[in-house]
């Protein structure tokens, strides 16, 4: 059977191990957001270094906002379809946890066994809102210290990443959210969300002043700049994640289609918009799949009697 064919060649360990290795290396891991797995498929050959999975887009497939109306379990059972499509490393958007800091400890766990190679959790108050809407609310420091320190307790594979998303910047200004950044990193955080911070000097003033790796997201039509992957490199950030991205691409290309075949009644128009019915089997592998169907059934029935 051809490798990584019903599911990635990767092992969850190899993975995390691959993502720790990441943060380490000096290069910046670049993480789209995938909305389903095939989306993470075209990632991975692509040459991106990772997936990244939106809690917002999650919420949006669903059809509902993103103000903390998904469950663990939803979260849970969509992040493992995507990150077994793929031998990248996957980071999950986990909210606040899901609740208290017991619940944000199981949130580890089930993610963990979901072959997930990270999560990130947020100080914003419970239900949460997007990081790029005026109105949020953080917890106290040391509720949010509380939360990270049982996500860390709880986690059984070291390479396992927790991520703190700090959404301070917008409310409290940036010294607190810097504060807050090393209060987190030192309630054991490995990467630290920098959210909703504007023009590259924010950037520039966090990445001096906090030692422990960042995350920087470039989400369009929100308060950051677009950075561009060579900047955020030279300014010293360690991952990018476009979480949107790809939903809000294929959302426009539908809307324009659906609109083309209720007012042409056709939609012979687009042909030229689509994925080719070769290029969606080129990418799912279905040749191998034949060569395999015929590996397995290649013996006959000769003589047998009942």
């Amino acid at each position: 059977m051809s490798s990584g064919l019903l599911a990635s060649a990767s092992s969850a360990a190899e993975k995390r191990a691959r993502f720790r290795a990441g943060l380490k290396s000096g290069t910046l891991q670049r993480f789209p957001g995938a909305f389903s797995p095939l989306v993470a498929k075209l990632v991975a050959e692509i040459g991106f270094e990772g997936v990244y999975v939106s809690g917002a887009v999650l919420s949006a497939d669903l059809g509902l906002p993103d103000i903390g109306l998904t469950t663990l379990t939803e979260v849970t059972a969509r992040g493992a379809q995507i990150a077994s499509a793929t031998d990248l490393p996957t980071l999950i958007d986990a909210d606040t946890g899901f609740g208290e800091p017991m619940s944000a400890a199981r949130t580890v766990t089930q993610l963990e066994d979901g072959g997930l190679a990270g999560l990130h959790l947020e100080d914003q108050v419970n239900p949460k809102r997007c990081g790029h809407l005026d109105g949020k609310a953080v917890v106290e420091t040391a509720e949010m210290v509380k939360r990270l320190r049982a996500a860390v307790a709880a986690r059984r594979d070291p390479n396992f990443v927790i991520c703190a998303r700090t959404d301070a910047a917008g409310i409290e200004g940036m010294s607190a959210a810097i504060d807050r950044a090393k209060a987190y990193a030192d309630a054991g955080a490995d990467l630290i969300f920098t959210e909703a911070l504007g023009t590259p000097a924010e950037f520039e003033q966090f990445r001096a002043a906090v030692d422990t790796p960042l995350l920087a997201n470039m989400t369009e039509f929100g308060k950051s700049d677009l950075l561009t992957a060579r900047q955020l490199a030279d300014i010293g950030y360690n991952v990018v994640i476009y979480p949107v991205t790809t939903l809000r691409l294929a959302m426009y290309a539908v809307e324009v289609g659906l609109r083309e075949i209720d007012s042409a009644g056709t939609q012979s128009g687009l042909l030229e918009q689509m994925q080719h019915r070769s290029r969606l089997y080129e990418l799912l592998r279905y040749s191998e799949y034949n060569q395999f169907d015929s590996d397995v059934y290649n013996f006959s029935l000769q003589g047998t009697t009942r």
